[in-house]
């Protein structure tokens, strides 16, 4: 069952609900209860069947079971035995079931492998081996690794949280004054949820991206790149809404996903205000190391071209997580191309002082990287590329 994606969902949530709201009001709503939740939750969001190679039909709640207890195992072992070698076992360990669940229907159609929210799951446990490689996590605890992996506010599509941001709010107790605060911000989330999900981008797919999809020729396209861009964000930003509402109402502060992405006045403030927890996820585990490596090792006489190299890897590597289709892909490397095109322009700029700050300067830096934006997405609509 998808989260968020329809009103039966958001009945089936009421029973996690109401009873989280008596506990709170008595300041007993804590991560023994969550951690319950999330177990019974996880039996509705791994309620469907896959087809195994071989035609085996088994129950996505099975796939998650094992994929727990073996992600678990693989954690636990490499924090006790901790080394070069460890770390990339661990590292192929752990990304193998996602790119099972990618790429296996690529090689044997008609077959499916993984459970709703793998993507995520595994960004949550990758952040595990990452911290215990760099040596900030000393410890691990089964029942809160489990809550921050399988943590069901957020299961499908995140945000990504951090195991030790999340470790304190999972552990902190919270008296009533705190639980009633939690709850006013949860309701005002969860209300705008609504609003973009529910009411905007159901009118925008409706009036627009209906109609538009019915429809050939540029204007039908150059419309339809305006119309999917916003129905994209609202969305995307009200399931956000949802989870980051009802992740509170259980006491955790999961990260915000969006900050008015289009205001930016450039491609690398787009993707500071865009998907934020996905965007330094990236940032932190794949360009930040790859540069930090390139720079000890010194494997480039040119200075910046590690940080161009960089954005390519990392959004690539964004495009491939994205799916196995070549819309996907084209998109990470045309934002790898942005970024790396936009730092080369800020250089010169910075020299040659030929596009002045100012107030209408600034309008149309708004202006340009919308429109960069909004030729991406559609890139990423798949309609450009069959």
């Amino acid at each position: 069952m998808n989260p968020y994606a329809d009103f039966n969902y958001l009945g089936l949530l009421l029973y996690a609900i109401v009873p989280t709201l008596v506990l709170g009001v008595f300041g007993k709503a804590n991560w023994r209860w969550t951690l319950f939740v999330c177990l019974v939750a996880a039996t509705v969001h791994f309620s469907e069947s896959v087809t195994l190679p071989g035609g085996l039909v088994l129950r996505e709640l099975w796939i998650a079971v094992g994929y727990a207890v073996i992600e678990l195992l693989v954690a636990l072992a490499f924090l006790r035995w901790r080394s070069r070698t460890t770390f990339y076992a661990a590292l192929a360990l752990t990304i193998l079931p996602l790119a099972a669940a990618k790429y296996l229907p690529v090689f044997a159609p008609k077959t499916e492998f993984g459970f709703v929210g793998i993507s995520y799951v595994t960004f949550r446990a990758l952040d595990v081996i990452f911290s215990i490689h760099d040596g900030v996590l000393k410890s691990l605890s089964p029942s809160t690794w489990f809550g921050f992996v399988f943590f069901f506010p957020t299961i499908s599509s995140g945000p990504i949280d951090r195991y030790r941001r999340f470790e304190k709010d999972w552990l902190k107790p919270r008296a009533r004054a705190e639980f009633l605060d939690d709850l006013d911000f949860a309701v005002a989330r969860i209300f705008r949820g609504f609003l973009y999900k529910f009411i905007i981008a159901a009118l925008i797919s409706t009036y627009a991206i209906g109609p538009l999809n019915r429809q050939s020729g540029p204007m039908a396209t150059w419309a339809y790149m305006y119309a999917y861009t916003f129905y994209l964000f609202f969305d995307f930003a009200g399931y956000s809404a949802f989870a980051i509402g009802v992740s509170r109402l259980f006491g955790i502060r999961s990260p915000e996903n969006f900050d008015r992405p289009f205001l930016a006045k450039n491609i690398r403030d787009f993707w500071n205000r865009w998907h934020i927890s996905l965007s330094f996820w990236f940032r932190d585990h794949i360009y930040m190391r790859f540069l930090l490596a390139a720079t000890k090792g010194k494997w480039f006489a040119n200075k910046h071209a590690a940080s161009y190299l960089g954005f390519f890897l990392s959004f690539g590597l964004m495009g491939v997580w994205h799916g196995p289709t070549w819309h996907y892909i084209s998109y990470g490397l045309y934002h790898a191309a942005l970024l790396s095109g936009y730092d080369v322009f800020a250089r010169w700029n910075k020299t040659a002082k030929l596009w002045p700050e100012s107030g209408v300067q600034t309008v149309a830096d708004v202006l340009i990287t919308f429109h960069a934006v909004a030729f991406g997405m559609l890139i990423f609509s798949g309609r450009l590329i069959p």
